[in-house]
């Protein structure tokens, strides 16, 4: 049996096939715009993309995860409305920046812990599960600062070390690319690596593929749920904390509505909504999909709601045809077995 060359297993992956489609689709996004408006090609240009990619990238990371599992998590939105409200709040206070960045943690990471409890462990629709966790952790951001915005954390930790903060996850550039680019990355490595070579990825793949053969196979479903939950949990933290340094305060809405951004990354790279399928590269090219279509929507003046309709439709697309191969490979299953 011949056996496959490193770049051969990684082409023949499973998922590698729509991450590759979106990869293309991309280039294709990018060039159309880029010949309507040059502007786009701008290193300047290039640079916030990037930049304004790496919330989409991080939130994605964290849904994609759920939904791999077959699961959705409708909490991470307002977890990242949490983190940065809390964190900015305790900054406000006088905190330690480092210290109050690790609350923040802690209280998202709980949010996490809850939905695996209560999908994993008491069998809840995620769906609904989830739904009262957003709203918790929506009042939670609303609660911690008295149901306002806070002041700038300037104002408690004093400038310079709000400017460090703020540098560290926002501003700052580090070999030319803004800050938010590289922890973004290094979060996606990380979580790649958890994903494609760790036995915890693997049964990730199985509860998503076949819950019932995964129990079999002696998986904890609990306990791989819980895990993921707490994946996305963890990126909503990080995108918080992005928001709080982007404003230099806390916004009780922020983060509203990034559960369906998060949604949209994932299936436009090919993360499978019904579970199983999906590679983290593929998010990676979703969110980067995602973020070229806004930016170039807007540098080509486009209205708002044209830019929503187009995403929306995408993402519809991306849905329909992973239906329409998995019934495919279906067909063809039972095909052979007769």
């Amino acid at each position: 049996m011949e056996k496959k060359s490193p770049l051969g297993r990684f082409f023949k992956a499973r998922g590698m096939g729509p991450a590759l489609t979106a990869f293309a689709g991309f280039l294709m996004i990018y060039i159309a715009f880029g010949i309507i408006n040059p502007q786009v090609f701008s290193s300047g240009n290039i640079m916030n993309l990037l930049r304004s990619m790496s919330k989409y990238l991080l939130i994605g990371i964290g849904q994609s995860y759920v939904l791999i599992t077959g699961n959705i998590d409708l909490s991470i939105g307002s977890v990242v409305g949490m983190s940065a409200m809390i964190s900015a709040t305790l900054m406000t206070k006088g905190m330690h920046p480092l210290l109050a960045i690790l609350v923040a943690m802690v209280c998202c990471m709980a949010v996490g812990v809850i939905n695996g409890f209560l999908v994993g462990k008491f069998r809840l629709p995620p769906f609904i599960a989830t739904l009262g966790t957003m709203f918790v952790a929506r009042g939670v951001a609303y609660m911690v600062n008295g149901n306002r915005n806070t002041d700038a954390i300037a104002s408690g930790i004093g400038k310079g070390a709000a400017d460090k903060m703020q540098n560290f996850f926002y501003y700052g550039k580090t070999l030319g690319l803004f800050n938010t680019f590289w922890v973004a990355l290094c979060v996606f490595i990380m979580f790649f690596f958890l994903l494609s070579k760790t036995r915890t990825g693997r049964h990730i793949y199985a509860i998503g593929s076949n819950v019932e053969a995964a129990k079999l196979s002696g998986v904890s479903v609990f306990l791989t749920t819980t895990k993921a939950y707490m994946v996305a949990s963890f990126c909503a933290f990080v995108v918080g904390l992005i928001l709080c340094a982007q404003s230099g305060m806390g916004n009780m809405e922020a983060g509203t509505t990034y559960e369906m951004y998060a949604v949209a990354a994932g299936v436009i790279g090919g993360i499978s909504p019904l579970g199983g399928t999906g590679l983290l590269l593929g998010t990676f090219m979703g969110a980067a999909v995602w973020q070229t279509l806004e930016n170039g929507l807007n540098m080509i003046g486009a209205q708002v709601g044209l830019q929503r309709i187009t995403i929306g439709v995408i993402v519809v697309f991306s849905v329909l045809l992973d239906v329409v191969v998995r019934r495919g490979a279906l067909v063809r299953r039972r095909a052979a077995g007769r």
